[in-house]
């Protein structure tokens, strides 16, 4: 059996690494695409079956490239998934357009790009795309106007996506993370935003990479061969909830 190939972006910590890591288990080989070379090669050193690519996926020419190396190296493209992701928040009055658009560049503009250049590699193949987006692309929140915006974008884009190129094979769908406990999060978060969390989360927690990463390597398999469209909330029951839990457990 011919083995699989995986771009990731994004690749290099957090969400984009574990996924990699999660590929590799499942004995496929990935092109880690990230725009931090320090952090990128650090990451690729500990692991076998892989290739770094330093790029920026909110540039065409850098996007053609990556997508030239993998075919170079790999000579085949099974799925992609457009992690890379920039986190701005702030009040809507503070976002000047240079701040929004440097949010707008890498999270929707990097997934066009990525997406497009790989179309013709995954036909070949009947592959996959699988979009990051956020929680926050579902549900309005305060300080994310850039933020929530682009990850809205990301998710009505995978349904094109799946709309136009189901007729080659191509699956896309999106996955949605919710809080998770990062070393970023886990650093930034007071007592009381963690606290506001776990109320408003009916699983009680925060996720892991982990935990998202086994949802992208889900639709990226055969496993999911029928699967294509669909927005998939990874937020322990988050989106699904308004008011009121607290109260409930109260009375449990």
């Amino acid at each position: 059996m011919t083995q699989k190939i995986a771009i990731v972006t994004g690749a290099a910590r957090g969400i984009g690494l574990a996924t990699t890591r999660l590929f590799l288990r499942e004995s496929w080989q990935v092109a880690m695409v990230d725009r931090d070379e320090d952090a990128l090669l650090e990451a690729a050193s500990e692991l076998t079956g892989v290739l770094p690519i330093v790029a920026d996926v909110a540039k065409p020419d850098a996007v053609r490239n990556a997508i030239q190396q993998v075919s170079d190296h790999f000579g085949r493209l099974d799925a992609l998934v457009n992690n890379a992701g920039v986190a701005d928040f702030g009040p809507i009055e503070e976002t000047d357009f240079a701040r929004w658009r440097r949010v707008m560049d890498t999270n929707i503009d990097g997934v066009f790009l990525m997406s497009q250049a790989a179309t013709p590699a995954l036909k070949e193949t009947q592959g996959a795309i699988v979009n990051i987006a956020s929680i926050s692309g579902l549900r309005a929140s305060t300080l994310r106007v850039a933020y929530g915006t682009s990850k809205a974008a990301v998710i009505h884009l995978t349904k094109q996506q799946a709309a136009e190129l189901g007729e080659y094979g191509i699956r896309a769908n999106c996955v949605c993370p919710g809080p998770v406990r990062t070393k970023l999060a886990m650093a930034v978060h007071t007592p009381d935003i963690i606290a506001a969390y776990h109320d408003a989360i009916p699983l009680n927690r925060y996720g892991t990479e982990e935990e998202i990463g086994e949802v992208i390597v889900f639709l990226c398999s055969e496993k999911a061969s029928y699967v294509t469209g669909q927005i998939v909330a990874s937020d322990g029951g988050f989106e699904s909830t308004g008011v009121g839990l607290p109260s409930l457990r109260g009375q449990s």
